[in-house]
């Protein structure tokens, strides 16, 4: 692939991953699965990842109340499926002026596959056969796939693309204990082995600023990602948000966060390890304005965004261009 080719940016950005597999901007839309997560239901704990808000990072989600997370009707997740993409898609066109017509489904709040096959098929086969859904993106954890579950995104992978969202974070074992995200390394390397034997395209998000990581722990992680068989990633600034252990712990013992140059410095270092034919997903992040702490810096995306672009063009620099096969 040639790496001028990327819409004019640095690195293999979604947007040109879209657009060139569907010839159209392809926007993603945020979905409420109705689930929760094994880390706050009493299985592997309550409290949650300690960085996780109380929407289960979903807050941008077209949630529809009454929404019936242990129904078994198939009629009823179809139409809360349904009314929830029509609704995203109504603030789409509003914002743009008309209706793009194409979109990526992505459940996004909490573990989206941690429910019964019973209920997680009409959920999914709602989402993708939408006539105007060219993808669905299924945001989930490693140990929350069983093959049943797995045969059954293998299935509906033969109608539109289905991508498998896994939260990584952080390869080294203290980190994953301290963030309390509930499974070894050992425990994704399976879930990937598996993912890909069924040829489903996986993402995986690493957050950059973990207390107590230095850079080259960050870098790591990434360098250690880029030489496996994934398809994507999303790297993901710390965010301290209201309403979490994270924030608890900021207010208390206070631990450095990056400013907007370090994490720039920072991305771009781990974007050129990465191999070019892998898609970037994300640089940055969303964190909702209203529940930011810090860095307050990060709620102008636009500014990070055109920061990084800025930054690479004066590095002379592009994606991959210190990856080693």
């Amino acid at each position: 692939m040639e790496q001028q080719n990327w819409n004019g940016k640095p690195w293999h950005s979604l947007d040109y991953e879209m657009k060139r597999r569907f010839g159209t901007k392809v926007y993603k839309i945020a979905l409420d699965g109705g689930m929760t997560c094994p880390n706050r239901d009493g299985v592997l704990g309550t409290g949650g990842c300690i960085f996780c808000s109380r929407g289960g990072s979903g807050e941008f989600a077209a949630q529809i109340n009454g929404f019936l997370q242990n129904t078994q009707n198939e009629a009823e997740i179809c139409t809360s499926v349904n009314c929830q993409i029509q609704k995203a898609i109504g603030r789409v066109s509003r914002k743009m002026g008309q209706n793009p017509g194409a979109y990526i489904a992505y459940f996004q709040s909490y573990t989206n596959t941690y429910a019964p096959v019973s209920y997680l098929k009409p959920l999914f086969t709602a989402a993708i056969r939408h006539p105007e859904v060219k993808a669905l993106s299924i945001a989930t954890r490693p140990d929350c796939l069983s093959d049943e579950t797995l045969n059954l995104l293998s299935t509906l992978n033969q109608e539109k693309p289905v991508w498998i969202e896994l939260g990584l974070q952080t390869i080294h074992p203290a980190t994953a204990r301290f963030i309390r995200r509930g499974y070894p390394l050992s425990c994704f390397e399976d879930a990937l082995a598996r993912l890909r034997a069924r040829n489903l395209e996986t993402i995986v998000h690493v957050i950059l600023g973990l207390p107590g990581e230095t850079k080259e722990d960050m870098k790591k992680t990434v360098s250690w990602l880029a030489a496996q068989d994934i398809q994507g990633i999303k790297l993901q600034l710390l965010h301290v948000l209201k309403d979490t252990d994270l924030e608890t712990l900021y207010r208390e013992s206070p631990f450095p966060i990056m400013e907007l140059e370090e994490y720039v410095d920072l991305v771009l270092d781990c974007i050129a390890l990465l191999p070019p034919e892998l898609v970037l997903h994300r640089i940055t992040g969303d964190g909702p304005k209203n529940l930011l702490i810090a860095p307050l810096w990060s709620a102008n995306k636009r500014l990070v965004l055109n920061t990084v672009t800025r930054r690479f063009r004066e590095r002379g620099i592009v994606q991959g261009c210190n990856f080693r096969p």
